[in-house]
């Protein structure tokens, strides 16, 4: 069985018409929380913070960086302030982030190993690091993120932007920068 057929029939089981009531597409408790992608914050990090399903928008990507200052990101901050009542933003990195040990020969060799042409590489990412988005220390990158979001001019300055750090061991938040 297929890893597409195991998901296709859990989700068979999972679909029961009418157990679960509609939601609003704006989030309860107005704010969005822009994250990493890592697996250990799956079920785990919203538990942390009190939220549920239909409590919060929630962005995600690879070390929760933010490389374009008007890309996909900040379109997604943008849409949730204006789109959908979002009234804060938590920029949320977590502690033991594979962002921050990114060894961008070995990502290169592991790249070409798998047939992407090198010359696609040197041509779309030529600082294969920087496009990836790897810092050395989560903090640092929680704080710069926030400080990129601060300063866009497309971001009220009515909307607090804050900075935390969650530990996926424990489920412990300590904050880098408070917003307010």
């Amino acid at each position: 069985m297929t890893l597409l057929d195991s998901i296709l029939d859990a989700n068979k089981t999972f679909v029961r018409p009418g157990a679960f009531p509609p939601l609003p597409k704006n989030p309860k408790k107005q704010f969005a929380i822009f994250t990493c992608m890592d697996t250990r914050l799956v079920d785990f990090l919203e538990p942390a913070m009190g939220i549920k399903r239909g409590d919060a928008k929630v962005i995600k990507n690879a070390g929760n960086t933010i490389i374009d200052p008007y890309g996909g990101v900040m379109r997604s901050l943008v849409a949730a302030v204006f789109m959908l009542g979002v009234e804060e933003i938590f920029v949320i990195g977590h502690q033991d982030c594979g962002m921050a040990s990114v060894d961008a020969t070995d990502l290169k060799r592991r790249m070409i190993g798998r047939g992407i042409d090198p010359a696609a590489i040197e041509t779309q990412v030529p600082d294969l690091a920087q496009w990836m988005g790897a810092f050395s220390c989560p903090e640092e990158n929680v704080a710069r993120v926030v400080s990129v979001i601060r300063g866009n001019p497309l971001i009220p300055k009515d909307v607090p932007v804050h900075g935390l750090i969650f530990c996926p061991n424990d489920g412990h938040l300590d904050v880098v920068v408070r917003g307010y």
